[in-house]
């Protein structure tokens, strides 16, 4: 009874969305992105990008249809912005745990591209979270700007690999491998590690750790040896503290980094602020973070479903403060 009355309330659905054209149940994020005005009327323009949750080139899903990942979505934006000619800055609102290296890698070398070609000039405005490889994005940017609450700095990189092996022994399971090299199975789920082979992972890690540490200091150059360092341990910041090291140069709100990305730009007050969307909003503003009617993910400061965490993240590198992990 009850799937036959879910059956009856789905077509009724379907049978108004086909009456009415406006309504649009399944949300279609193939649709191309267009630009939507925030506030202003002038000739120029600030373009607001969110970059929100966990990076990945990993397409999203949805009940009815995949999304995009954010790479992509986040990329798509760029290349709309490049064409634009009255595109003069640009605000990246984030709120991000990091993610995996090599997509933080590439966004911020898209980031480092999209300047390069468009001669714009770049703000990161912080939200809640740009820890990890949400700090990595930042780091090309012309100026960064932190809300006063935000969690910021796990500049560092973790190698996650689960383990079942003591699932497998309670319930008398086990896996046996052939192998042509005594390191071809290197972070197996169903084995412990051998010290040659820890010796060898922490060797990736420390690599992959001090090119974050190189390009902090690269582009944060009045952040001291000594604070450097400090960094280097991995430890998050308040907003207040990331200033006091100089991991940000401004503590404030979303509209003061619109007004900063004006005055580097040498734009007037009445530059239009404009973001790219698959969806009309009423009411738009500078808080909407969406693309299309799909939802997101509410981001959480603290995950505690630690579980979630490990089933969902792969094994690999990532550039992630993982208690903040918003998958």
């Amino acid at each position: 009874m009850i799937i036959y009355k879910f059956a009856i309330i789905t077509l009724t659905m379907l049978s108004i969305a086909a009456c009415s054209p406006k309504i649009n149940i399944f949300p279609d994020t193939t649709k191309p992105l267009k630009e939507k005005i925030l506030q202003g009327s002038g000739k120029d323009k600030v373009l607001l990008v969110h970059i929100r949750g966990f990076i990945s080139d990993t397409p999203g899903t949805s009940l009815f249809q995949p999304k995009p990942s954010m790479l992509q979505e986040i990329v798509a934006q760029f290349r709309l912005a490049q064409k634009d000619d009255h595109i003069k800055a640009v605000v990246l609102q984030i709120n991000t745990p990091g993610g995996s290296t090599t997509a933080s890698d590439i966004l911020y070398q898209e980031i480092v591209r999209f300047k390069r070609k468009s001669n714009v000039k770049v703000v990161a405005a912080m939200m809640d979270v740009a820890a990890s490889g949400g700090y990595y994005i930042c780091l090309p940017c012309d100026y960064i700007i932190a809300h006063p609450t935000t969690v910021t700095g796990s500049v560092g990189v973790l190698f996650i690999t689960p383990k079942v092996i003591g699932l497998m022994a309670k319930i008398g399971l086990e896996v046996e491998i052939s192998k042509s090299g005594e390191n071809k199975d290197m972070g197996s789920p169903f084995r412990a590690a051998t010290e040659a082979e820890n010796q060898i992972v922490q060797g990736l890690i420390d690599e992959l750790g001090q090119r974050f540490i190189d390009l902090v200091g690269k582009h944060r150059k009045h952040v001291s040896q000594d604070e450097l360092a400090r960094i280097a341990t991995g430890r998050i910041y308040l907003a207040n503290q990331a200033l006091k090291v100089g991991l940000v140069d401004e503590i404030a709100y979303m509209d003061d980094a619109v007004s900063r990305a004006r005055e580097l730009a040498g734009l007037p007050e009445d530059a239009k602020v404009v973001s790219y969307r698959r969806t009309e909003y009423p009411d738009d503003n500078l808080y909407n973070t969406a693309t299309s009617e799909h939802r997101d993910q509410k981001a959480s400061l603290i995950d505690t479903g630690f579980l979630n965490i490990f089933s969902s993240l792969p094994s690999g590198f990532y550039y992630l403060w993982l208690p903040a992990n918003q998958q």
